[in-house]
């Protein structure tokens, strides 16, 4: 028998097991997300949702859909609306076509480091993100998710300052936030869907790009860069999100134990990618790539002058922006 085979006969079996789970549980649903079957976020769901179904004597039984197999982000965003989906995990920056103060969190070299996250995350701006969140018609739990700092890969010269970036060619995300900062950055943004990414620095179409190094690995990016500017430009997050329908089906007491789960393992996934994080600096190194520490006071600088946080802060709004920068410290 090949493995592919035994994989595929071990992957059926698994699935119909999970059925039959859920064919017993007084609540069945599903929870659907974009990232691999190996990322920390899914490793922690999955012990998730055993807590959960162990904690609620079976009668709570959440199946991972994991890696877009419902679909991508908007299509699935659209399904947990609707209530074909009951739970889905979105990164801020995207819900923000929904929710547009989401994308507060993104806010270029607002963050220096995960202390500073977690102060303006697990305190008043996250409570307040959480509150526009609700508005919509979602639920969402108290603990966000982490997807890590993103930096900056380049094919031409490192970048120490935000003078090297001026008029580099950079693919950036579909994204007005993106495309705002790097532009404050005299940079030449590109938006290019991510599939596309790879062969667009192939061909020299653009020279850079901006993202996770563990992205920048999977997606073996290294092969067309030469240099890692470890700039922690944007933090990017993904809020555990529910059905409203769904949520309010559960009986309190569930609630109460499929959210402290939740939580925890939102908990436990932060510390999963930092330190995955770190060991990736040490793995890309030796693929060849070769990595810097810029001066990001530089950065926040210049994007001062461009206007792009007088900008930001009048699309937001005061009380948010005020919010930002009680962890941030002055940005505008």
């Amino acid at each position: 028998m090949s493995l592919t085979r035994r994989n595929l006969i071990v992957g059926a079996a698994a699935l119909a097991a999970a059925s039959a789970r859920a064919q017993k549980a007084e609540f069945a649903y599903k929870y659907a997300n974009n990232l691999p079957l190996g990322h920390p976020m899914n490793l922690r769901a999955a012990a998730m949702a055993d807590a959960i179904r162990a904690d609620t004597k079976g009668r709570v039984d959440i199946q991972i859909f994991p890696n877009n197999q419902l679909g991508g982000d908007t299509d699935m965003l659209s399904q947990l609306r609707a209530g074909g989906i009951d739970f889905f995990t979105l990164s801020g920056l995207i819900l923000a076509t929904l929710v547009p103060a989401a994308s507060i969190t993104g806010i270029g070299f607002a963050f220096p480091d995960y202390p500073t996250v977690w102060k303006a995350l697990d305190g008043d701006l996250g409570a307040w993100v959480r509150g526009q969140i609700g508005k919509a018609g979602l639920v969402v739990m108290d603990k966000i998710w982490d997807n890590g700092f993103r930096q900056i890969t380049t094919s031409t010269h490192p970048i120490q300052s935000a003078d090297d970036l001026k008029g580099m060619k950079i693919r950036v995300p579909p994204s007005p936030l993106w495309t705002s900062m790097f532009k404050a950055l005299d940079a030449s943004p590109t938006s290019i869907n991510f599939a596309e990414v790879y062969s667009a620095l192939q061909t020299k179409i653009v020279e850079g790009q901006e993202n996770p190094l563990a992205v920048i690995d999977t997606a073996k990016l290294y092969e067309v860069q030469k240099y890692c500017s470890l700039t922690n430009h944007m933090w990017d997050g993904f809020w555990f999100l529910a059905n409203k329908k769904a949520w309010e089906r559960l009986p309190e007491d569930l609630r109460a134990i499929v959210a402290r789960h939740i939580d925890a393992a939102a908990l436990a996934e932060r510390g999963d990618v930092e330190a995955l994080n770190a060991g990736l600096q040490k793995t890309l190194a030796a693929k060849g790539l070769a990595f810097n520490q810029p001066r990001t006071d530089s950065f926040r600088e210049h994007m001062r002058k461009a206007g792009f946080y007088d900008e930001w802060k009048h699309k937001y709004g005061d009380e948010a922006w005020a919010l930002l920068e009680r962890s941030a410290g002055k940005l505008g």
